[in-house]
């Protein structure tokens, strides 16, 4: 659960001197240079815990999106979304890997509520190092030309009032998010009712908490600010909507084809 004041946004709970930092793995590697990076002969991955338990984030001691000037991260929620990056369909290889977040210089791994982290964070740790010394892509080409944009909805008239909504997301919340291994997209704002809707990502999207973080510190200080603003709601991304829609439309035939069962 985070905790934003007026001046700056911080964490509670899950502020990296307060939580487990767990160990380091060292790994001895070769110079090369890759097509988006170069690594050095040494490398270190660390882990930390997130306010999500079944998510952990992994730093590796080198950037992995270069000139990633917005702060932008990379959500895949299943292995067919992860085509287009050979890390992340690697990461799903592995048995209990349920999502994967790619920032500028971490990694969030969520797992299956029924596994344990002392086996999977080591498999993670391995297909890192691996995959990170290898010299191939984080993501291909085609990855950004793939990708559904998140379609923002508000009026025209209220654009200054947006851009300020923004100009907090990206200066003062969405740095406190990612710390925690999560990120945050700015999706509508409705001037009549003065709602702001957001889409949370990465360990923040499934944490028992995010209703707090939303309300007690996102809201709080969206309102603090811009008096515009009323309050704020959680909707979900274009990936998630897409899976909802299958679900439904698999529904619909289900209950078509046999409609005296119930689903």
């Amino acid at each position: 659960m985070y905790r934003f004041t007026n001046s700056v946004a911080t964490t509670r709970s899950f502020s990296s001197f307060n939580r487990g930092v767990l160990p380091t793995m060292r790994v001895n590697t070769r110079v090369f240079q890759g097509s988006n990076f170069a690594f050095n002969r040494l490398m270190h991955i660390k882990t930390t815990t997130t306010p999500n338990e079944d998510a952990l984030k992994f730093l590796p001691s080198h950037i992995l999106i270069p000139n990633n000037e917005t702060n932008s991260t990379m959500e895949f929620l299943d292995r067919s979304s992860a085509i287009h990056s050979p890390l992340a369909e690697k990461l799903f290889s592995i048995p209990g890997v349920k999502t994967v977040l790619i920032g500028t210089d971490f990694i969030t791994v969520e797992k299956d509520v029924d596994m344990d982290w002392p086996q999977l964070k080591q498999e993670v740790f391995s297909l890192l190092s691996e995959h990170l010394t290898s010299g191939q892509p984080i993501v291909n080409a085609d990855y950004h030309a793939s990708q559904t944009k998140v379609k923002e909805i508000y009026n025209e008239e209220d654009e200054e009032v947006v851009e300020m909504i923004k100009e907090l997301i990206e200066t003062r919340i969405r740095p406190a998010i990612q710390e925690d291994g999560g990120d945050i997209d700015f999706v509508g704002f409705d001037s009549e009712s003065g709602m702001v809707s957001l889409c949370l990502r990465g360990a923040c999207r499934t944490c028992e908490s995010s209703e707090v973080t939303l309300k007690n510190g996102i809201e709080s200080m969206l309102m603090h600010y811009i008096e515009e603003v009323q309050g704020v709601k959680q909707v979900l991304g274009p990936e998630e909507e897409k899976n909802l829609d299958q679900f439904n439309k698999l529904e619909k035939k289900l209950k078509e084809k046999h409609p005296d069962d119930e689903f």
